[in-house]
């Protein structure tokens, strides 16, 4: 019964921190879901398999978390659909190919692909160099290769994709809040795609937990979904009350610490 009460109060404090995460800065909360979810269930279950449990049920709660978050951007007209347009196809398509593709990669694997994509991202914003100012953003079909590329590596790692998109659509002279607002409409057809690639991806794997879809592992999801859907929309409404300077600065150290433990104290 103490360890019942224990898991589910860690789902519950992550959600509600990934929550505001979510809102704020407009990612679908992975890149705190992945690592305390690989912890926890390497713990309370046991499994082999808590790397891809982690990334597979961090995308299925980002499906809730990022609707939550987008619903409050859309309320300060913050997102540009038009642009959700432009990238939705190939972030779909990539999303798949991630999350079915993820059985072929071992923890350790993804946790080194997580690491250097996050901290190439990092670099970039806390160098916070000023995109020329005459660029924007292209056409239908090479955004759709980029969507492709965000959605692939953005599902395999469990990240959203809002990471991905923020510095691509600011690096276009899109506007931080706006950015930050798209991104989380982005990683709706991001989680959605790679969950079901995950589960497809484990669907025959006969030594997973009670209660798994596949690399879902649902107490966990429940858990976190449950406060996460109250603190997105707080942050949220946070992120238009800040200066996008220091919010882009904040954006990358996060980012540059993530990536260092992923790189250096994952297993």
């Amino acid at each position: 019964m103490e360890n019942l009460i224990l898991e589910l109060s860690i789902y519950l404090l992550t959600g509600a921190v990934v929550g505001f995460l979510a809102g704020l800065l407009g990612i679908g909360g992975g890149l705190v879901i992945v690592p305390v979810l690989t912890s926890a269930l390497f713990y309370f279950t046991g499994s082999e398999h808590a790397v891809h449990m982690a990334i597979a049920t961090s995308l299925a709660t980002i499906l809730i978390t990022s609707f939550s978050s987008v619903r409050t951007h859309h309320q300060h007209n913050a997102v540009r659909w038009d642009v959700f347009k432009l990238l939705a196809l190939g972030v779909l398509v990539g999303a798949f190919i991630g999350g079915w593709a993820s059985q072929y990669f071992t923890g350790r694997q993804l946790a080194v692909i997580f690491g250097i994509l996050e901290l190439l991202i990092a670099i970039n914003m806390l160098m916070a160099k000023k995109p020329n100012p005459s660029r924007t953003l292209p056409g239908f079909w090479a955004n759709s290769f980029v969507g492709i590329l965000i959605g692939k590596f953005a599902s395999i790692v469990g990240i959203g994709g809002g990471t991905l998109t923020t510095p691509y659509l600011v690096w276009n002279n899109i506007s931080m809040h706006q950015a930050i607002a798209t991104s989380a409409a982005i990683s709706l057809p991001v989680a959605a795609a790679g969950t079901i690639g995950y589960i497809l991806a484990g669907l025959n794997l006969q030594d997973l937990p009670a209660l798994s879809s596949g690399y879902v592992y649902w107490p966990a999801f429940f858990g976190i979904i449950a406060s996460s859907i109250f603190f997105a929309p707080l942050g949220a409404k946070m992120a238009h009350r800040l200066n996008p300077k220091p919010l882009k600065r904040f954006f990358g150290i996060f980012l540059l610490i993530l990536a260092i433990k992923m790189l250096f104290f994952s297993t």
